[in-house]
């Protein structure tokens, strides 16, 4: 059982109330907690060491990553932060110095986007360290983005460039929280998520919940210099468009629009974001799963993203 099928087994009898807009099955639970003008963002993740960070990761960047992946999830929905829970799990032989710089990388993090840290739990964890960040943020009304807008013709697009995120993005990424708000802001989205599992792990949960499929241009897609570099490094190296595909952690924005929008959405990013490429690598159409488009032709992609408790 992986990941994705324990989420659905565990969620399947969860109970709700009459403030839920959205629950389980997109980057953050949505609340509409009475706001006249704003719907609350509620999103919890956490980093393990072994998973997510290994024992000579500056403990500053671990910290930064916590906080950095649940804002990701808040800027795949358009939303802005405010405040954060931690919790901080610790063997009973801890080095206090390696917590403290924790915090420091994550107060650091939480300054530059105006979060307040209000509070948390600390525990004994024998095994391994972990951190956990719970994440509270609003989004105004009527301007959410959902996994499960995406429309027939829709043109897909993605920020920045994918794949080889361990040789450090994975640790130093910016979350895309300006870029989201001001797509929001300018143009009608129709689904959007961040990359966190992989460009076709990640495209699929769009497909899933809107119900459709995808073409992607292979030549299209952006990769990152350090993907190239590995697929060259011998036999076992990746290709560089498969590490694009299903490396993960790449936390840029992944998001379809009409496609008449498709050229305004460009000219005016450029203008708006000078330094960050945007791209867009393919189409929404209405069925066929995930299909991949190179010079060789077209065929189906059933390579996975990164999956937790996946045996292959």
């Amino acid at each position: 059982m992986n990941e994705f099928e324990l989420i659905a087994r565990l969620t399947r009898t969860l109970p709700t109330n009459k403030s839920v807009v959205v629950g389980p099955g997109d980057d953050c639970a949505v609340l509409d907690l009475g706001a006249p003008d704003r719907l609350f963002l509620f999103k919890t993740d956490a980093v393990v060491a072994g998973i997510h960070f290994t024992p000579d990761t500056p403990p500053e960047k671990i910290g930064r990553k916590a906080l950095a992946r649940a804002l990701s999830d808040i800027a795949a929905m358009a939303g802005t932060p405010e405040s954060a829970l931690v919790t901080l799990g610790l063997p009973r032989e801890f080095d206090p110095d390696w917590a403290e710089k924790v915090y420091a990388g994550l107060g650091k993090l939480a300054r530059q986007f105006n979060v307040a840290v209000v509070g948390g739990e600390t525990t004994t964890s024998p095994e391994r360290s972990f951190l956990n960040i719970a994440l509270l943020g609003h989004v105004p009304r009527g301007k959410c983005v959902l996994r499960s807008g995406a429309e027939v013709g829709d043109a897909i697009f993605v920020t920045g460039e994918l794949g080889g995120s361990l040789a450090g993005r994975h640790l130093d990424f910016e979350p895309r929280l300006a870029e989201a708000r001001w797509l929001t802001e300018h143009f009608q989205l129709h689904a959007m998520i961040d990359l966190s599992d992989g460009l076709a792990g990640d495209l699929r949960h769009i497909l899933q919940a809107s119900k459709v499929g995808a073409e992607l241009l292979g030549p299209s897609i952006p990769i990152t210099k350090e993907a190239k570099k590995a697929a060259k490094g011998g036999d076992t190296a990746k290709p560089a468009l498969l590490a694009a595909l299903t490396d993960g952690e790449d936390f840029e924005l992944l998001f379809t629009v009409a496609g008449k929008a498709a050229v305004p959405l460009l000219d005016a990013w450029k203008k708006q974001f000078p330094d960050l490429p945007l791209t867009c690598i393919g189409k929404i159409k209405a069925e066929g799963g995930l299909i991949l488009r190179d010079k060789n032709g077209a065929r189906r992609f059933d390579g996975p993203g990164y999956t937790h408790f996946a045996t292959s």
